[in-house]
C-alpha cells in the first residue's frame, strides 16, 4: 500500500512521509505534502471496520493544520470505499492498485 501512495505522490509531484509526535502521543501512518503545503494523510489499518479509535490522529491532526489539511483516508481491508460522517474517507486496500 505504501508503494502505491508513493507513487500516486510522485506522480502529482508531491512529497512522501510519516508523522510522529516527539513523546509519540500522536502517529499518522502516511503524509502525503504538496509543495505548498497542503497534505493529505493516511492511515493503515489491517481491518475491515474503522471506528472512532482509529481515526483519532486524523482529528487530532485537523486541529493542529486545519485547512492545509485537504483529506484524510483510512485504507481498510474490507470491501467498500465510503465516507464517514466526520468526513474521513475509507478506501480498500484493493482500491490502490497492486
Amino acid at each position: 500500500m505504501t508503494l502505491s501512495v508513493r507513487v500516486f505522490a510522485q506522480a502529482a509531484e508531491a512529497n512522501v512521509g510519516h508523522l510522529r509526535t516527539h513523546r509519540g502521543d500522536h502517529e499518522v501512518d502516511l503524509i502525503v505534502e504538496r509543495d505548498d503545503h497542503k497534505v493529505v494523510a493516511v492511515e493503515t489499518k489491517l481491518s475491515a471496520t474503522v471506528d472512532d479509535d482509529d481515526v483519532k490522529h486524523l482529528h487530532w491532526l485537523h486541529n493542529e493544520i486545519g485547512e492545509d489539511l485537504l483529506d484524510a483516508v483510512v485504507v481498510t481491508t474490507g470491501p467498500h470505499a465510503y465516507r464517514r460522517p466526520d468526513g474521513i474517507a475509507v478506501v480498500p486496500a484493493a482500491l490502490l492498485g497492486p
